[in-house]
């Protein structure tokens, strides 16, 4: 499975349009490769910044979430009418009572894996979610946040009327590890993959997991996507292989600018992507 598209989304009409060349790809790649879109659009932030699209839709502080809400929701129907499956990363624990129908894969990161909030929504999610590892690294608190989301749990939601009410979930039992490298170090090679599906082992855990091609793995550089995804096909040619997923971040154009910027179209607000003509080659090559 390849999660790839754009860090976060900011753009609807871009997304859809990468969406489009996505699905493309996608049908010309689909005996070798289950291509999943990226469709971010909550950003958790270490301190402070743009929350994402559906906080403030419009990018000007006005945080207007009813439209962000909708126009997300529009948005997720467009790429699914495309028959392209969808991931996303859930932070804000009411927003799946909105999108979670039209998700396929869903991701925990790294600044809320420990929390017990999102290993709750995680237990009642009804679609495979992957954790990643900490921010410095630390492998453990993702095997302790699936091991948490796999068992039934009781807490406080929302009813399908948006009512206060106690949730009960049966246990997700689809949950696994994301290597993302931490604090500048990467986890992607084949010694850490290995330490990391032990650890899955001697945790009686399904020893499968997935490597995020950026952030740390990347050192924040786009372009070194491209190393760590051909470690990935290196390291998949033994049987031994737990690597069952990559994820890529992508988009129209290389790089990215900031919120205040110029908003060149197809251009990252967020972390920087590769650009479609090198995603193509990744993908096809």
């Amino acid at each position: 499975m390849t999660v790839i598209g754009p860090c976060s989304i900011h753009d609807p009409v871009a997304a859809l349009d990468y969406a489009q060349r996505l699905k493309v790809v996608a049908d010309q790649t689909a005996d070798r490769l289950f291509i999943v879109m990226r469709v971010y659009f909550e950003k958790p932030r270490t301190t402070t910044g743009w929350k994402g699209f559906i906080n403030d839709p419009r990018l000007d502080d006005s945080c207007d979430m009813g439209h962000g809400l909708q126009v997300a929701r529009q948005l997720l129907l467009q790429i699914a009418e495309l028959g392209l499956p969808i991931a996303t990363e859930f932070l804000d624990p009411i927003v799946p009572q909105y999108t979670a129908d039209l998700i396929s894969w869903a991701a925990i990161g790294a600044r809320t894996t420990e929390s017990q909030t999102h290993r709750e929504m995680a237990s009642g999610l009804s679609m495979p979610v992957g954790f990643k590892n900490g921010t410095d690294g630390n492998v453990q608190v993702a095997i302790n946040a699936i091991q948490s989301a796999s068992i039934p749990h009781r807490f406080l939601g929302i009813d399908p009327e948006g009512y206060t009410s106690v949730v009960t979930t049966e246990g997700n039992p689809n949950t696994h590890l994301v290597l993302r490298g931490g604090d500048g170090v990467p986890n992607y090679e084949k010694p850490e993959v290995v330490a990391a599906t032990e650890r899955l082992e001697q945790a009686n855990l399904q020893p499968s997991l997935m490597v995020d091609c950026s952030h740390a793995n990347a050192n924040k550089v786009a372009a070194n996507q491209i190393n760590v995804w051909n470690s990935i096909l290196e390291q998949r040619k033994e049987d031994s292989c737990s690597i069952t997923g990559a994820m890529i971040e992508s988009f129209i154009e290389a790089d990215n600018e900031k919120i205040a910027g110029q908003r060149q179209y197809g251009l990252s607000i967020t972390d920087p992507c590769i650009d479609w003509e090198t995603t193509e080659n990744m993908l096809l090559g």
